[in-house]
């Protein structure tokens, strides 16, 4: 079993997405993306898989999420689990480094 380790982090003000005119999820996700992507010394190309965590927003905010970052062409996951959404998804991008299947993940 592979060790796992928190790289980087990174984190928007708490709000509702789509209250302010011209901040949604999307918005939301690339600030706090660039932000841990920075704060780990990464690039979006290191990242092999992404776990996205979302409460407002269709099947599919994962995936326009991360594209807001520039990435495309990797396995993303949606995670919605209401108040734990955020601890699962970093859960779930854990338990992928420790099976083997990624070295390293964003959640």
């Amino acid at each position: 079993m592979n060790r796992v380790f928190v790289i980087g982090v990174g984190m928007t003000k708490f709000e509702k997405p789509g209250r302010k005119e011209g901040w949604d999820y999307p918005d939301m996700a690339r600030e706090s993306g660039t932000k841990a992507l920075q704060d780990a010394g990464i690039e979006y190309t290191d990242v092999e898989q992404g776990y996205v965590g979302y409460c407002s927003g269709d099947s599919t905010s994962g995936q326009r999420a991360l594209y807001e970052l520039g990435m495309t062409g990797i396995p993303i996951v949606n995670v919605n689990n209401n108040c734990s959404t955020g601890s699962t998804a970093l859960y779930l991008g854990a338990q992928s480094i420790r099976g083997g299947l990624a070295d390293c993940v964003l959640a």
